[in-house]
C-alpha cells in the first residue's frame, strides 16, 4: 500500500514538472512569434522541429537555473536597498533567461535586454501560474509541499511545543467603526466568518479600545509590543536637551525610542519567547525579525530588517509576481487619483510625484513579504508573531478613510488573512489569531485647504516674524472680513498679528531681528501640532511665553481651526487654551472639560497623561473637531488622518478569539496601548503557561 503511494506521488510530480514544462515551451514559441526583436535559431536553420527543440531545451535550462541559480544571487543582494532589489530581481531574471538559451546545445536566441527582461517575466508569470493551478486541483500535493516546507525550517529549530501558538496582526490605521461596516458590507468574509457571520458559530469576539493622545503608530505599537509608551508625545517631536526631532518611523529613532521602552520595563517585550517581528516599526524581543525599523540601523547582516526580504525573493516566481502586481496598483493609483480630479472631489490631496510607487510599496510588496514570512513562522511552529501590514493607512491617508479605495485595500487585507489561517492548518501545533488595529483614521480636510496657511505660518504670524505672501493674503482678508462683533481677546490677537504682517517685531528689548535659533520649531502629526522654542532649555510656562510673545497663544486658541492647546502654568501646573479666553487648569478638567468637552471622555486623561512627558512640547495644538461629521483639520497634507483627538482616529479594535479570557471586565473599556500589551501577555500566559511571563504594570515598574 505504502509502495503504491510513493509510486503515484512521484508520478504526479513528474507529471506537474512535465506540464510546466510544456506550457513554458510553449509560452516561448509564442512569445518568440509575437515579439520581433525576440528570436529562437538552430544551427540547422529556423525549421520548427528544430526552433520547438530550441524552445522545450531553453524552457528546460531556465527552470533549471531559477531553481538553482536564483536563491545564491538574491542572497547576495540582501544589502541592496529594498526597493532597489524588487526591481534589481526583475532583471536579473531576464539574465537568466538569456544565459539559458546561450546553453542550450541545439541552438541560440537574439534578444536585447529589455526584451529578455519581458520574456523571463511572462514566463515566470505563466509557470507560477500553471504550477499554482495543478496545485489547487490535488490537495495532497498542496499540503505535501507546505510539510515539505515545514520539515526543511523545523530542521533547523528545535522541536516547537504542542500548546497553541498565537499570531497578532496589526491591520493598519482600520478603526472600530469601518471594520465593523466592512463586515457588514460583505468586504472581509474571512473576519465576517470569525464574528459568526450568518449561521455561523463565532470564534472571536471584537472589542474597541482608546489610544492615547498621539493616536499613531509609534506610540501605539511601542506600547503593545513593549509595554511603555510613555515619553512618545506624537509621531514627530523636537527634543531640547539633544537638539534632535525624533520621527518615529526613522530608524535611528525608532531604535532610541524602542532602547527607551526596554530600560524602562525591563524586559525584552512581548515576543521574547520564540517570537517573530514582521513589518513592524520595533521588534517587541523577537528572535526573527523582518522588515523591522528599529533594526534596520544595524550593519550585520543577519539583523538587517530586509534580510526578510531573501525569504520571499528567492523564488523567481515570487519576485515577478510581486513586480507585476507592484505595476498594477501603481496604474490603479494613476487612474484613481485622475478620477478624483476629474469629479473635482472635495476633500482632496496631492498624489503626484513618488507617491504612486511608494502606495505601491506599501500594498503590495510590503504585503506579499510579511504574509510569506508569517506563513514560514507558522510553519516554523513559532510561539508567537507580531506582523504588520499597512496597506490600508496609506491609502487611506491620500483617497480617504471611507473611500471605495480603501474599501478595495481592507478586500484584498482579508484575503491575505485567509491565506495565514489556510497555512496554519497546516503548522505542526494549533494557532490562535488576534486581529488588531493601533488606531483608526479621522476624515476631513487639510488645515491649509481649509484656512489658506499653515500651523507654521499662523505661528510665525503670532509670534511677529515675517510669513509668506501666500499667508498674508490669507490672513489679510481674515482680518478684513471679521472685525465685526470680536470679542476682545479675539481682537487683540487680530491686531497683534495685523502688525507681525508690517514687520517683524522685536524680541527680549534687544532691538534686533529675532535669530534663527529663537525661530520656533513647528511639527505636525496629523492634527496634533507641536510648537517648541529651540533657545529655551526647558519647556516654556504660559507666563513665559506671553511674556516673550503677547499674541501667540490668543492667536492660536482663537483661530477657527484649533480645537485647543495644552501649556505648562506657573500657577496651575498645566492648562488647556481654547477660544473666546478659556483656561482651565488641568485639574479641573473633570468638573469643567472646556475646549474638551466636544472631544468626548477620556480626552482630560489622554491630556493629562501627555503633560506629565518630560519632551512634551511648549504648546500642544489640536485642530479643531465636528462631532457631526466626524472631521478634524489635519496638520499634514492628509484628508484620513491620526495623531491627536477627535473622530475615529482614537477608536480602533481589537478581535481576539473566545478561547481566550475577555480583554477587560465586564462593563470595563480598554484603554491605551499599554493595556492591550497586558492583555496579549495575559494571553500568551493563558496558550503557553511557559511563554512570555506575566509582569508588573508600567506605573508600578517605573515607580
Amino acid at each position: 500500500m505504502g509502495g503504491g503511494r510513493r509510486w503515484r506521488r512521484v508520478a504526479s510530480q513528474v507529471g506537474r514538472s512535465v506540464a510546466v514544462w510544456a506550457v513554458s515551451t510553449v509560452t516561448l514559441l509564442v512569445l518568440a512569434g509575437i515579439m520581433p526583436d525576440f528570436r529562437l535559431q538552430s544551427p540547422d536553420g529556423d525549421s520548427a522541429t528544430t526552433v520547438a527543440v530550441t524552445a522545450a531545451l531553453g524552457a528546460g535550462a531556465f527552470g533549471v537555473l531559477s531553481a538553482v541559480v536564483w536563491p545564491l544571487l538574491v542572497r547576495l543582494l540582501l544589502l541592496v536597498p529594498a526597493l532597489v532589489l524588487g526591481l534589481l530581481v526583475f532583471f536579473l531574471n531576464g539574465s537568466l533567461l538569456l544565459l539559458a538559451l546561450r546553453i542550450t546545445p541545439s541552438g541560440q536566441a537574439e534578444a536585447a535586454p529589455e526584451t529578455a527582461v519581458i520574456v523571463a517575466a511572462v514566463m515566470s508569470a505563466v509557470a507560477s501560474a500553471t504550477g499554482a493551478a495543478l496545485a489547487v486541483r490535488d490537495d495532497d500535493a498542496y499540503r505535501r509541499r507546505l510539510h515539505r516546507l515545514a520539515d526543511r525550517r523545523r530542521r533547523r529549530l528545535p522541536p516547537c511545543s504542542s500548546t497553541p501558538g498565537t499570531v497578532v496582526v496589526q491591520l493598519d490605521g482600520v478603526g472600530h467603526d469601518v471594520l465593523r461596516d466592512a463586515v457588514a458590507e460583505g468586504l472581509m468574509p474571512t473576519v465576517a466568518r470569525w464574528l459568526g457571520a450568518g449561521d455561523q458559530r463565532p470564534t472571536h469576539r471584537l472589542t474597541p479600545w482608546r489610544t492615547d493622545w498621539s493616536s499613531q503608530t509609534g506610540a501605539s505599537q511601542l506600547g503593545i509590543l513593549h509595554g511603555s509608551n510613555h515619553d512618545v508625545p506624537a509621531f514627530r517631536w523636537y527634543e531640547k536637551d539633544t537638539g534632535e526631532v525624533m520621527v518615529c518611523n526613522r530608524p535611528s529613532s525608532a531604535a532610541e525610542l524602542q532602547r527607551r521602552a526596554v530600560r524602562r520595563t525591563g524586559d525584552g517585550g512581548l515576543l521574547t519567547a520564540d517570537g517573530a517581528s514582521r513589518g513592524n516599526l520595533f521588534g517587541g524581543g523577537a528572535g526573527e525579525l523582518a522588515l523591522v525599523l528599529s533594526v534596520a540601523v544595524r550593519r550585520d547582516r543577519a539583523s538587517r530588517s530586509r534580510a526578510g526580504y531573501f525569504a520571499y525573493f528567492s523564488d523567481p516566481a515570487n519576485a515577478v509576481r510581486t513586480f507585476l502586481s507592484f505595476v498594477a496598483e501603481t496604474s490603479r493609483e494613476i487612474g484613481q487619483s485622475l478620477r478624483a480630479r476629474l469629479r473635482k472631489e472635495r476633500p482632496r490631496v496631492s498624489r503626484g510625484g513618488l507617491y504612486p510607487l511608494i502606495r505601491a510599496f506599501a500594498t503590495v510588496v510590503e504585503r506579499d513579504v510579511v504574509v510569506a514570512a508569517v506563513m514560514g513562522d507558522l510553519l516554523a511552529g513559532r510561539t508567537a508573531v507580531y506582523a504588520d501590514l499597512v496597506a490600508y493607512d496609506e491609502v487611506a491617508h491620500h483617497s480617504g478613510p471611507h473611500s471605495r479605495d480603501a474599501a478595495q485595500v481592507l478586500r484584498r487585507l482579508d484575503r491575505s488573512l485567509a491565506l495565514i489561517e489556510k497555512v496554519a492548518e497546516h503548522a505542526p501545533r494549533p494557532y490562535r489569531f488576534v486581529l488588531l488595529s493601533d488606531h483608526g483614521q479621522s476624515p476631513g480636510e487639510t488645515f491649509r485647504s481649509r484656512h489658506g496657511l499653515t500651523l507654521g505660518d499662523l505661528v510665525r504670524a503670532g509670534c511677529g516674524l515675517p510669513v509668506p505672501r501666500r499667508a498674508e493674503r490669507t490672513l489679510s482678508q481674515a482680518l478684513g472680513s471679521a472685525r465685526a462683533g470680536e470679542t476682545p481677546t479675539g481682537a487683540e490677537a487680530r491686531a497683534a498679528v495685523r502688525a507681525a504682517l508690517g514687520r517683524p517685531v522685536e524680541e527680549s528689548g534687544e532691538g534686533r531681528r529675532p535669530s534663527r535659533r529663537s525661530e520656533p520649531v513647528v511639527l505636525a502629526s496629523g492634527n496634533l501640532g507641536l510648537v517648541s522654542f529651540p533657545d529655551v532649555p526647558h519647556r516654556m510656562s504660559q507666563e513665559e511665553i506671553d511674556a516673550r510673545h503677547p499674541a501667540l497663544l490668543a492667536t492660536l486658541a482663537d483661530h477657527p481651526g484649533v480645537g485647543f492647546l495644552l501649556v505648562r502654568s506657573e500657577e496651575h501646573g498645566g492648562v488647556v487654551l481654547g477660544a473666546r479666553g478659556a483656561r482651565i487648569p488641568l485639574a479641573e478638567l473633570d468638573i469643567d472639560p472646556g475646549p474638551l468637552a466636544v472631544f468626548g471622555p477620556g480626552a482630560a486623561d489622554a491630556v493629562r497623561r501627555t503633560h506629565s512627558f518630560p519632551h512634551t512640547a511648549d504648546i500642544m495644538v489640536n485642530s479643531c473637531y465636528d462631532p457631526a461629521g466626524g472631521e478634524v483639520l489635519a496638520f499634514e497634507e492628509q484628508i484620513g488622518s491620526h495623531g491627536g483627538l477627535g473622530g475615529a482616529q482614537g477608536r480602533p479594535f481589537l478581535l481576539s478569539p473566545l478561547a481566550c479570557s475577555p480583554p477587560v471586565a465586564e462593563g470595563g473599556e480598554l484603554v491605551g496601548a499599554e493595556h492591550v500589551h497586558r492583555a496579549l501577555r495575559r494571553w500568551l500566559h493563558e496558550a503557553a503557561g511557559t511563554g512570555a511571563p506575566l509582569t508588573a504594570e508600567p506605573e508600578e515598574r517605573a515607580a
